[in-house]
């Protein structure tokens, strides 16, 4: 039996709503959490490289962070926003192949960022005698190296194996952002290559990064828990205060979007959870780490001093 399949050479973004008196609205609130989140996070960049005092190995992995979640919204906010103000957004064959890429470099790279800087915390509590020792700056230039591979690889693959189906049966999807469930739905090849590729993928890097953290985290609550003053305990649990909120709200995140009720899941609580796992959390990382980091916060007061005495 012959079926119709024609070459998609574009897409058609739904975006984030099709309600138009909420569309300017969302237009510049999704604008204004894309410049927070460039501003704060270039701010980190600079604040730990220029300053001395942050030349080590917790703020190194911090710096990273923070560029990956510049590429992070960079990747997906752009096109949001067309998507809210111009009706029948498109996104070429290609450009959908390109976003879809960098989109699972990041997420990937970003949870595997999170796992070292768990590490990174375990051994800064668990054997804070030998930390400078074990981190190492050629250990940490290793580490940092191996999560951009792991997010280059599991990308590749992912992106490879999609985007070689063919769509036919539609050229819209229902999203703001080349997503694996709605490409999927568009599609009229067997797609039984691509969920297995997913399957092994995501438990691999999936289950690694999450279970390095929690081994990490659990490691760290018994060192905790063995010290024996209380102003000693919560001096401790504040060095990675910041770092296990950050892991608490996206691995949560995923957890929720991707673990979550299938069929029951309505597209637009799914898009909803998207925005902010893409957008929001890359914004609220740099108050994270500034807000509860004491450090960070004397070195911007420091700053805003001397533009003050420069007026």
């Amino acid at each position: 039996m012959q079926t119709n399949e024609t070459i998609v050479t574009e897409f058609i973004l739904v975006g984030f709503t099709d309600h138009q008196d909420l569309q300017i609205p969302l237009f510049f609130f999704f604008l204004l959490i894309y410049l927070i989140t460039l501003v704060g996070n270039i701010g980190i960049i600079i604040l730990t490289r220029t300053d001395a005092r942050f030349h080590t190995p917790m703020y190194f992995f911090l710096r990273n962070l923070s560029i990956v979640d510049i590429g992070y919204s960079t990747t997906i906010a752009p096109k949001l926003l067309t998507t809210l103000v111009i009706e029948h957004s498109t996104i070429s064959f290609t450009g959908c192949a390109m976003q879809f890429f960098f989109f699972a470099t990041f997420v990937t790279t970003e949870a595997c960022i999170l796992a070292v800087m768990a590490y990174d915390r375990f051994i800064a509590i668990c054997y804070p005698l030998q930390y400078f020792v074990v981190m190492s700056k050629k250990l940490c230039i290793i580490l940092v190296t191996a999560v951009y591979t792991c997010g280059f690889v599991n990308s590749t693959a992912h992106t490879i194996v999609i985007f070689s189906l063919n769509f036919c049966n539609s050229k819209t999807i229902n999203h703001f952002f080349c997503d694996v469930p709605p490409l999927l739905s568009l599609s009229c090849s067997d797609t039984h290559l691509v969920h297995f590729v997913n399957f092994i993928l995501s438990t691999f890097f999936g289950g690694t990064t999450f279970l390095t953290v929690l081994i990490s985290y659990i490691a760290i609550v018994i060192a905790i828990l063995k010290i024996s003053s209380a102003q000693g305990r919560y001096k401790a649990f504040s060095t990675c205060a910041s770092h296990l909120t950050t892991v608490t709200i996206f691995f949560g995140t995923i957890i929720f979007m991707y673990v979550g009720p299938g069929s029951n899941f309505s597209l637009d609580k799914n898009k909803i959870i998207s925005i902010f796992y893409t957008l929001i959390i890359s914004s609220l990382n740099p108050f994270i780490y500034s807000l509860r980091n004491r450090d960070v916060k004397d070195a911007i007061s420091r700053i805003l001093n001397k533009i003050t005495l420069l007026k």
